[in-house]
């Protein structure tokens, strides 16, 4: 993978029809650096930060895209998420043995999968995606033909290190439709996996699409990058209230506020909750662990 990290619109000239390639690679180690993942759980998570990477070239907003599924086996939670300025981050919550070889749907059984969109301004949005398919892209595929009436082609890959992902669909317009479709989804439908983890863009752009008018837009970079800090941890702590919290701090002497994402600490003494709960008080100190 020579084009790691980033994401490239694709630009088909003359036709209704958008891509979008994606290639991960330090944003997967820095997501994956601080957790003891099995690699199943790499895999597939490495697959839902390539997905979010693919759909985040189409938000029109400030905000978060959020694709979490959860199960009824061993997996009660995996999560990827990211901003309209590509920053992403992911997580998995487990119990016991995972199999090496499962696939997405193995890890779920009676699950469903959440595509949310949300805003920082304006109505937060959550759509169901079923597990109707055999692997996560196939379930995506199926999402956008029901929910949104867009023939859509998702390729999704991962081996646990990197991540890649390309999509490809119909725009919202009017043209010629169904024929360009067929040809732009019967090529992209010959891509293998191998080939997305392994190739340049422009390698798999003219291997896929020589013989059509079309190319790449200016890259895009794509970083892992958790939203965590002292100040949303001391008002998660208010929320508990102040009382409760001065007894744990009799039994324990302090308390550590742990992110879950990228396994930061952040430890609050005595003196922090005071300050938390005093008028127009935070946490009292910057960042800095202490």
């Amino acid at each position: 993978m020579s084009n790691p990290d980033q994401i490239q619109r694709i630009m088909f000239d003359k036709l209704d029809i958008r891509g979008v390639v994606s290639g991960l690679e330090q944003t997967c180690s820095d997501c994956f650096k601080n957790h003891d993942y099995p690699p199943a759980i790499k895999q597939v998570l490495g697959e839902m930060l390539a997905a979010v990477s693919l759909l985040s070239s189409n938000l029109k907003f400030e905000g978060r895209l959020i694709l979490q599924a959860q199960g009824q086996g061993n997996v009660q939670l995996l999560m990827a998420e990211t901003t309209h300025n590509r920053e992403l981050r992911a997580i998995a919550r487990f119990d016991g043995d995972i199999p090496e070889q499962a696939s997405f749907v193995d890890l779920l059984p009676q699950g469903q999968v959440v595509l949310t969109v949300d805003p920082e301004k304006g109505q937060r949005y959550q759509g169901i995606v079923p597990l109707d398919g055999a692997n996560l892209a196939k379930c995506l595929e199926n999402y956008f033909v029901s929910s949104e009436q867009l023939p859509t082609q998702v390729h999704l890959a991962s081996d646990g290190l990197v991540a890649a992902g390309m999509l490809l669909q119909v725009l919202p317009a009017e043209g010629t439709g169904e024929e360009d479709w067929a040809r732009i989804s019967h090529l992209g439908s010959t891509l293998k996996s191998a080939e997305l983890l392994q190739l340049d863009n422009e390698t798999l752009l003219y291997r896929l699409f020589h013989e059509e008018e079309c190319r790449l837009y200016e890259p895009d970079p794509v970083v892992f990058k958790c939203t965590c800090s002292r100040e949303r941890s001391a008002a998660s702590l208010k929320l508990v209230g102040k009382e409760e919290l001065l007894e744990v701090l009799e039994e324990q002497g302090q308390i550590d506020v742990n992110c879950q994402f990228c396994n930061t600490h952040y430890p609050f003494d005595r003196a922090d909750v005071e300050a938390i709960f005093a008028e127009g008080g935070a946490s009292g100190t910057s960042d800095q662990l202490h």
